[in-house]
């Protein structure tokens, strides 16, 4: 809803599209960079007291954002919705993987997923009626109620659970390590590049290949890191992670380059635009709770692989055609969408069950966070592509869409790794 509100924002704060920009860049590097973190605290304290937290936490602080006196603190606000979020988001994942069978846990992985994206898709069009019937502060205090009857649902079905608290203190210090990695990474890449001289992003780059070799040995030490290396030692999580990063970065560079070709070559207006965006969003969401009953019934590999090969041919004639034919890119968008829409929940699944219940909440953090890094990784590429001229050059939209084509292509093979449906089913991962 808030991509919706920026203009209002900017308008009575008198500020500018930048400064705006940071109410929604910081809200995603914090949500990227604190999911593992989070997580481990999920299976170190339990699901249901995180969640509850969480969701009393986003309350809170919607509703004093609603009453934000600046764009300054606003932003601030925004920062810890974005730590509220992201309590709950990987300990709501793992919690699929502790009360789900595992012959039912992809089917329910890909609802979730297709609900998402309807919540996502209604959020502009929510968004556009709140601001036009109140102004841009409705769409912070809105989330009161309906995080009310979260609560409400938390409360009266998340079970309990029934272990005891791990004696083993907290890696704090890898937490701070992996949280100052993750974001001083994601500074770099949207914003440092462009604007830092040649020799301070080196020398940033230099600390945080440093701080990440410091974080590495410091996890191999710890008797209960925050990051275990040995996760990406799993074939099976490796693969999830991987393909996941690889596929949103396809995925959000064409959704983000669309309606730019769509506005300065054909001339669509923003609703024209909305309509379109739709043939590729609304085949995802269709598609997901589709490819979650194949990855139950046929194993993990099988969706995510037809589905990503599927997707990878169509933007391979989109990479042909070009940007000269609406037609054509609306009709691959719709085949790209359901062939990622197949491949999601096969990840998700996937890396949640590739280690212990006990640890899901940190392989899910993890994992978030790889397709968080994906998206990020693929705006950059996107703003460094995408150069089409005024008149109408398709040079920048093409090479756009090979590297997606490119991308897709990697996640396919990379998930290949995946677990497939042995005659005796699917097993659930045991040890650490």
């Amino acid at each position: 809803m808030i991509a919706v509100a920026l203009p209002n924002i900017i308008e009575e704060f008198d500020s500018n599209l930048e400064t705006a920009g940071w109410l929604v860049t910081g809200y995603l590097i914090a949500l990227a960079a604190l999911q593992p973190v989070t997580g481990k605290l999920g299976d170190r304290l339990g699901r249901r007291p995180l969640i509850l937290i969480g969701l009393v936490a986003f309350a809170v602080v919607s509703l004093a954002a609603s009453f934000a006196p600046n764009i300054g603190i606003l932003i601030v606000l925004r920062v810890l919705q974005a730590v509220s979020g992201a309590i709950v988001l990987p300990n709501g994942l793992a919690l699929l993987r502790e009360v789900i069978s595992v012959e039912r846990r992809a089917a329910s992985f890909g609802l979730l997923g297709a609900a998402i994206g309807i919540a996502a898709g209604l959020g502009p069009i929510i968004g556009g009626f709140v601001v036009a019937a109140a102004d841009w502060r409705a769409v912070f205090y809105i989330n009161v109620p309906l995080i009310a009857l979260g609560l409400l649902m938390v409360w009266r079905v998340v079970p309990a659970r029934a272990e005891t608290i791990s004696k083993r203190p907290f890696d704090l210090v890898g937490s701070l390590l992996l949280s100052g990695v993750l974001v001083g990474s994601s500074l770099l890449v949207l914003q440092g590049l462009e604007t830092l001289p040649l020799w301070l992003v080196l020398v940033s780059v230099a600390a945080l290949v440093v701080a990440l070799m410091v974080l590495v040995r410091h996890e191999l030490g710890h008797a209960d890191p925050v990051m275990n290396p040995a996760f990406l030692k799993i074939r099976a999580f490796a693969a999830a992670s991987s393909g996941v990063a690889l596929s949103n970065m396809s995925f959000y560079t064409l959704l983000i380059a669309m309606p730019i070709v769509l506005a300065s070559n054909f001339g669509w207006s923003t609703a024209q635009i909305g309509l379109g965006l739709t043939l590729l969003t609304g085949p995802t969401v269709i598609f997901a709770p589709i490819g979650g009953r194949l990855a139950d019934r046929l194993g993990r590999r099988a969706p995510a692989v037809a589905g990503l090969i599927i997707a990878t041919a169509a933007l391979a004639i989109l990479a042909v055609v070009g940007d000269g034919s609406t037609t054509a890119m609306l009709v691959v968008s719709v085949v790209a969408g359901a062939g990622f829409g197949l491949a999601l929940a096969s990840h998700q699944t996937a890396a949640v069950e590739a280690v212990p219940a006990s640890q899901a909440g940190a392989a899910s953090g993890v994992f978030s966070t790889s397709r968080y890094l994906g998206s990020i990784v693929g705006s950059l590429l996107l703003a460094t592509l995408l150069v089409t001229a005024v008149d109408g050059a398709t040079t920048g939209f093409r090479a756009v869409i090979i590297m997606s084509a490119v991308a897709a292509l990697l996640a396919t093979v990379v998930s290949v790794g995946l677990p497939g449906r042995d005659p005796g089913g699917l097993r659930e991962a045991t040890t650490s």
